[in-house]
């Protein structure tokens, strides 16, 4: 989390609509053989707690029930060029969208595993253009069975939301406007969009 309190929000809604939007992130976790990161499908329960799961094989799984760890979910980023200021005295940046969750993880039944993977595959597959959405029950139940037995589910209780919404935040409203129309033009649409958009005449969020 960034330690400007100006790129911070407290809309827990606006955190839920970026896990969903996403779909997306890394868990992170200390271990005996030291620090790992898996990267991971994540679904929000609605009810404070974000679910995922990992191969059985992963250097995280064996560790993880029991244990506090980190989850992040990155937004879209690009860099900020100084010549984009009307005062030419500024120095490159980066503007950003994170959210890291911490909290304790447990290990879930099969029934909870093949909850989360039914909620993924039909919010995923809605996105898909054409043909019909794929759902699990296309899968023979034995096969379907020995892919489960692959993997593990778990589920974080997030007791600690850190969000970092660097958006120009500390910059005077035109300026704002300026950076969010050159990354527009560079291709950065969706944080030239969230600049205009979650940020309001006072540079607060």
């Amino acid at each position: 989390m960034h330690p400007n309190a100006l790129f911070r929000s407290e809309d827990r809604a606006l955190f839920e609509t970026l896990i969903e939007e996403i779909g997306f992130g890394m868990i992170f976790a200390a271990t005996p053989d030291g620090p790992r990161v898996a990267h991971t499908p994540l679904v929000h329960t609605g009810d404070g707690a974000v679910q995922f799961h990992l191969s059985r094989g992963n250097a995280l799984t064996r560790h993880l029930p029991g244990v506090t760890a980190l989850a992040v979910v990155n937004g879209p980023d690009a860099y900020v060029s100084p010549r984009w200021y009307d005062d030419a005295a500024q120095v490159p940046t980066w503007n950003y969208i994170a959210l890291e969750m911490e909290g304790p993880v447990r290990r879930m039944d099969a029934e909870g595993l093949e909850g989360l993977l039914e909620t993924l595959s039909e919010r995923q597959e809605a996105r898909v253009i054409g043909g019909e959405p794929w759902t699990m029950d296309k899968m023979p139940p034995d096969k379907l069975r020995a892919m489960m037995g692959g993997i593990t589910g778990f589920e974080m209780e997030v007791r600690g939301w850190r969000p970092t919404l660097k958006l120009s935040q500390n910059k005077p409203a035109e300026e704002r406007a300026r950076v969010a129309d050159a990354l527009e033009a560079q291709g950065a649409m969706a944080l030239a969009q969230l600049m205009r958009t979650l940020v309001d005449d006072k540079g607060a969020t």
